[in-house]
């Protein structure tokens, strides 16, 4: 008798436990740690068995990329590999796995032409969040393979930042912070919004004193708006964003956006050079850090090497073509053709970063410069008064104050300057003193 109740007892407590798994709310998949994601096997669309590599490769590279990103939790490949060809439903590979997020998608290739289409779900509600189609025409397999996987988990890392900061929270800890500093990051750059993100990168550390995260975060913060020049402490943000982020390459030396970080405080401190490896080790930590490249083009104008620049703003273009701010690789772009003397092509970039960055005064100071240099005075002088007003000093006053706050970079790109950018300038209007 008491073997036969040991056994009933048994396959009742089974019949609940398997009763309580049917029965998971969405409120429980919404438990699932914040960034968790699972990228299931691509489906290749060419019914060819000798075209499933290319799929398969697609999906084990966004799987690897997407792990490297900052408090990401990516299911591994081979438990995603489980559910090939298994028609189960978001809720239910949310549940089964504890991820917010699932990847899904399709590859189909012809010739050198290559589609592939990606969705994001929403886990907890099986809603799709976002979709998107990537067609590509390189004729190099490999570096195709690269460049679908980067597009999709630039594209793929910014749909979920957003997500995860619009996402309502009872009890917000530290990475809810981190994530919602992140999402307002995303915006158009001004006074507005970097206050709001270095509040909540404060918090942030507050909660979590020991978080690399949160120290990087608000140290790029207070470097970003120094050098932007919009703030009323640059001296004191800059001493704060070198403290912050010396702090957390300490806890976590191979951190990569730390390095990028980093970077950005010596390129501040006029180190541009010293600059250099730090955004080159963000890349061989992460090949897909669109913004390193965009830094290391920028040092690579500051020492003299301005001809490099423009291949690693377009890779970047290429590698994110969705980036919220991708104003400012236009903006690199148009300042490398004005000091290559080039200036409608350098009008077209800076027309063209507008409509992402219409309120940073520095690509309105170049606008002015370059119609000035155009002969369309009445136009530069328009984008010189609206610099003057965008900026929070009296940098944009006269000639000889912009040149005391501003890089001054190499002997070659002062000289390439003085023709160019302080010429088209003084056509602008701006005074000598």
């Amino acid at each position: 008798m008491a073997t036969l109740a040991v056994v009933a007892f048994c396959l009742f407590a089974a019949s609940i436990a398997a009763v309580n798994w049917r029965s998971l709310s969405p409120w429980e998949v919404r438990s699932a740690p914040p960034l968790s994601i699972v990228v299931l096997p691509f489906a290749n669309l060419n019914n060819d068995p000798d075209q499933q590599y290319f799929a398969d490769g697609i999906t084990e590279d966004l799987t690897t990329d997407l792990s490297r990103l900052a408090d990401m939790l990516v299911i591994s490949r081979n438990t995603a590999f489980t559910y090939r060809d298994k028609k189960v439903g978001a809720q239910q590979i949310g549940r089964e796995l504890s991820v917010r997020y699932v990847l899904e998608g399709s590859v189909q290739r012809w010739g050198s032409q290559v589609r592939a289409n990606a969705q994001l779900v929403d886990a907890a509600t099986d809603t799709h969040l976002w979709a998107d189609r990537f067609d590509s025409d390189r004729v190099d397999l490999f570096a195709l393979q690269n460049e679908i996987t980067a597009r999709i988990g630039n594209t793929l890392h910014l749909e979920l930042i957003a997500a995860e900061g619009a996402r309502p929270t009872t009890h917000p800890d530290a990475l809810d912070y981190v994530l919602r500093g992140r999402a307002v990051t995303l915006n158009p750059n001004s006074p507005e919004v970097f206050a709001k993100a270095i509040g909540l990168f404060e918090q942030a550390l507050a909660l979590d004193p020991q978080s690399v995260e949160a120290r990087t975060q608000l140290a790029n913060a207070f470097v970003g708006r120094m050098i932007e020049g919009i703030t009323a402490s640059p001296a004191a943000d800059l001493a704060r964003a070198e403290v912050l982020v010396g702090e957390a390459l300490a806890a976590k030396p191979r951190f990569a956006y730390a390095h990028q970080v980093k970077g950005r405080v010596l390129q501040a401190q006029n180190r541009w050079g010293e600059a250099v490896p730090e955004f080159e080790t963000t890349l061989s930590l992460n090949r897909n850090s669109v913004w390193a490249l965009h830094y290391l083009a920028g040092s690579k104008i500051l020492t003299g090497s301005i001809e490099e620049a423009i291949p690693l703003e377009e890779q970047a273009i290429r590698l994110s073509p969705r980036e919220p701010r991708i104003g400012w690789w236009y903006w690199v772009i148009g300042n490398v053709r004005l000091l290559q003397s080039r200036t409608d092509e350098a009008i077209v970039w800076y027309e063209r970063a507008l409509s992402s960055i219409p309120a940073a005064p520095m690509l309105r100071i170049r606008l002015a410069a370059a119609y000035g240099l155009k002969g369309d005075t009445e136009r530069a002088a328009a984008e010189l008064a609206e610099a003057r007003r965008l900026s929070h000093d009296d940098r944009f006053s006269s000639l000889a104050r912009l040149q005391a706050v501003v890089y001054p970079g190499a002997r070659k790109l002062r000289a390439l300057s003085e023709t160019t950018y302080f010429a088209g300038l003084r056509k602008a209007g701006m005074p000598e003193e």
